[in-house]
């Protein structure tokens, strides 16, 4: 089985957070709260989440 990751899009900003969630099969939410978590606790979430939304296609 080959799995691939894709933005969702049923999303909220760019549907980064929703795409990891169903490539892992987890709740985005969940997915959600780890991204705003690293964004606090340093910053280095914001630039991988813009990496994510240019890197990872669309669905």
């Amino acid at each position: 089985m080959n799995k691939k990751i894709y933005r969702s899009r049923d999303k909220m900003l760019a549907g980064v957070c929703g795409g990891i969630g169903d490539y892992f099969e987890v709740d985005p939410t969940l997915v959600r709260l780890l991204w705003v978590l690293s964004v606090l606790a340093g910053g280095a979430g914001i630039l991988a989440y813009l990496a994510a939304w240019l890197i990872i296609p669309q669905a």
